[in-house]
């Protein structure tokens, strides 16, 4: 309990040191970091078994050369491919928008810059740095957010179309090329 009220502390002492904007940061970065884990782990595990009944089932098929079979095959790799991409927009979004909130935490700690040199008469020098200081922090925040998101998303979206293209090239219309379920879900 007491690992609590450290937290808690710690995030108020956060809070006074970037601004209340540099909390939307960091829910903003455990929300991004919590999507790209969920699409790792999906890709460690489920992705095989999902590849592997879409194989599965174009392999059961007797007729893999009609029109037909070809738009069942664009089906198959359209369920997968939505899977893949799951929450991958999300994260985009959320590593875009992460160095606005920083500019809007600066943005909000310049007018309070403003504020304090306005009612300090001669400027006070001192209470303006240690006010600048305050509000580059979020910015700070806000574009680690976004590289430490870009580099994930980078990541998972290497991995996503790798397993696209070889689902692609696994779900043939020629019966002489056919890739069993077994070796997909070794293949890296």
């Amino acid at each position: 309990m007491s690992a609590v009220f450290e937290m808690a502390n710690y995030l108020l002492q956060l809070a006074d040191m970037g601004g209340p904007v540099l909390l939307f940061i960091v829910a903003l970065i455990l929300l991004l970091w919590l999507l790209l884990i969920e699409r790792l782990l999906y890709y460690r595990s489920a992705l095989r078994d999902d590849m592997a009944r879409c194989l599965t089932l174009w392999q059961q098929r007797s007729d893999r050369h009609s029109r037909r079979a070809r738009q069942v095959r664009a089906a198959l790799l359209a369920e997968v491919d939505e899977r893949i991409d799951r929450f991958v927009p999300m994260i985009k979004t959320l590593v875009a928008v992460a160095p606005l909130f920083g500019l809007l935490g600066t943005v909000t700690g310049m007018v309070g810059v403003f504020e304090t040199m306005g009612l300090a008469e001669g400027g006070g020098a001192r209470a303006m740095s240690s006010g600048v200081s305050r509000a580059t922090i979020p910015t700070m925040a806000g574009m680690v957010a976004a590289l430490s998101g870009l580099i994930g998303l980078t990541g998972i979206d290497r991995i996503g179309r790798r397993a696209k293209a070889r689902l692609a090239n696994s779900l043939l219309l020629d019966d002489a090329l056919q890739v069993d379920a077994t070796t997909l879900g070794r293949q890296r």
